[in-house]
């Protein structure tokens, strides 16, 4: 069933434009009186004209929008549904531009991430994780217990994990089930199960609990890995092998209590390979396929650039969708040192940029007071290391053509890993293309 013909969540919620914020806040200027978060697309600021303070995490608008489109298009040919990974960006107000986009859910990682949705008028929250600890399970009851629009799906790969669902549901008095998915998992991996009989007897264990349903088969593909990328993608392909026919079975036995079977896997990496397979699976009743890609919306210059780069690869129809996802994420920062040949100091470090999956890379520069739009730096212009508050700038050599770059200039770079850079700053200021402000995310991390 098409993404477009599953309800559309409510998205009633407390309007973030009063957020309060002053110069306390990174990226609001020292001499800036306090102003609410709805008004800052109002306040003319503009990057290059030297009204912000640096380092500034920007999101480029015309990318964002230009994303949307670009996966829209991807869900429409596979057939398949979106529940972003609100870890990734943990900002309410894209969370709504992507439910009201047609994302199908928002999918989270805690319970903290899930209050955070709540709170801000999500109706339909998976949470790609084991609910585990009575605090945890206290607060989804409540939650199903306090509002009947609420729909929630967890996961579970144990015995022991069914277990604690089914007393924490009962203990609570639920009325009606707790929605779970039987999650597959790869040895030497993070959660899931290991086996198809470990699995079996865990959905077997769902179906038999009086306050459980089992709604559908979960996995993650994301960290399989492999000597090459061909490998890599024939483990992956596996993997989901194993999950179509975990689903099969489930379906064989009479297991699945739900209406529509959901049938979810992934990161941002192989969401073709998903859509692919599982959508191929066929079931007496009713399935949808929801991968869960967080970072469509922005990508990025590292990681998922070259993922992306890898997938066009082994799917090349996808070209036919025109020009994929741009990075819309970059982090400006001054030129702060030229301390000695062959390297520059810019004033950004590892409070500011993710470095867990690529150092950021170096994409353009602009000398203040200078006309037109930021220039492109030339090959050779390499982030070797982050300290906390610093970052060491590899310069090409003199030999080849040097750099243009002086104390005070402004740089530039892309990042790696959205997931670990958003969660460095409470506010992100959004840009059109001539780097005039447009307005602020909140995040809540």
């Amino acid at each position: 069933m098409p993404a477009s013909a599953m309800p559309a969540p409510d998205l009633a919620a407390p309007d973030l434009a009063a957020l309060p914020l002053d110069a306390l806040t990174k990226g609001i200027p020292a001499a800036a009186a306090p102003l609410a978060l709805g008004d800052i697309g109002r306040q003319g600021w503009n990057l290059l004209a030297g009204d912000l303070p640096l380092p500034l995490l920007l999101l480029r608008e015309p990318a964002l929008a230009h994303n949307e489109r670009w996966m829209h298009g991807f869900l429409a040919r596979t057939g398949a549904a979106i529940a972003p990974h609100g870890k990734t960006t943990m900002s309410p107000q894209l969370f709504r531009r992507q439910l009201e986009a047609g994302a199908w859910a928002i999918t989270v990682a805690t319970v903290q991430q899930l209050e955070v949705c709540r709170r801000f008028g999500v109706k339909r929250v998976l949470l790609a994780n084991q609910l585990v600890g009575w605090p945890a399970i206290r607060a989804v009851t409540a939650a199903l217990a306090a509002d009947p629009d609420f729909a929630f799906w967890c996961l579970v790969d144990s015995l022991d994990g069914v277990a604690a669902l089914e007393a924490g549901c009962a203990e609570a008095g639920l009325k009606r089930p707790l929605c779970v998915l039987l999650e597959a998992g790869v040895a030497g991996g993070r959660t899931g199960c290991r086996d198809r009989e470990t699995a079996l007897a865990v959905a077997r264990a769902v179906r038999a609990a009086p306050h459980l349903a089992l709604a559908g088969v979960e996995g993650f593909e994301g960290l399989i890995q492999g000597e090459s990328e061909a490998a890599r993608e024939a483990a992956v392909a596996a993997f989901l092998e194993v999950l179509a026919g975990l689903a099969e079975a489930c379906d064989a036995e009479g297991l699945f209590e739900a209406d529509r079977v959901l049938l979810t896997a992934g990161g941002s990496s192989f969401f073709d390979l998903v859509a692919g397979r599982l959508g191929a699976v066929r079931l007496s009743r009713p399935s949808q396929v929801v991968t869960r890609s967080g970072c469509y919306l922005t990508h990025d210059s590292g990681l998922y650039g070259k993922a992306f780069a890898r997938m066009l690869e082994r799917s090349p129809d996808l070209a036919e969708l025109g020009e994929g996802p741009r990075p819309a994420l970059e982090l400006w920062s001054l030129v702060q040192s030229r301390p000695e040949p062959g390297k520059a100091i810019l004033s950004f470090g590892k409070r500011d940029a993710g470095f867990d999956a690529g150092l950021p890379v170096p994409e353009r520069w602009h000398r203040p007071g200078g006309a037109g739009a930021p220039e492109a730096l030339a090959p050779g212009h390499r982030v070797t290391k982050l300290h906390d508050q610093h970052a060491e700038l590899a310069l090409p050599p003199e030999s080849e053509g040097g750099s243009p770059l002086k104390v005070g200039d402004l740089v530039a770079c892309g990042i790696s890993h959205p997931c670990t850079t958003f969660d460095k700053w409470r506010l992100v200021f959004t840009v059109d293309d001539a780097y005039g402000v447009t307005g602020g995310l909140a995040t809540f991390f």
